[in-house]
């Protein structure tokens, strides 16, 4: 599967006061349906020493930009990239696990 990244960041302008930056944009071909699929991620690095207010932070962007993208742009699909050593210690921990599927 060949990605490209088409905007760094992509800068989506939902008013004249309200732009926002999420991290990368990309398209993905893919081989099977022979067609591309947009993509944004926004990346977040789980640095501070709270991993609880990383996620806060981390998942009210999403929302924000997810909304963001159903209204202008309802064909990009959005992904949230962290480290593997954050996914792996704190998103396998029961809460952030029921708080990210009640975004689903």
């Amino acid at each position: 599967m060949a990605t490209a990244i088409t905007h760094d960041p992509l800068i989506l302008e939902f008013s004249t006061e309200d732009r926002l930056k999420i991290d990368l944009a990309a398209e993905r071909l893919l081989a099977a349906e022979r067609d591309q699929q947009k993509i944004a991620v926004e990346v977040k690095s789980f640095l501070s020493e709270s991993a609880l207010f990383d996620f806060h932070l981390a998942l009210g962007q999403f929302l924000n930009y997810r909304l963001a993208l159903n209204m202008l742009e309802p064909d990009r699909y959005l992904y949230l990239a962290v480290p593997i050593s954050a996914y792996d210690s704190f998103f396998s921990r029961s809460f952030p696990q029921a708080a990210w599927q009640s975004t689903t």
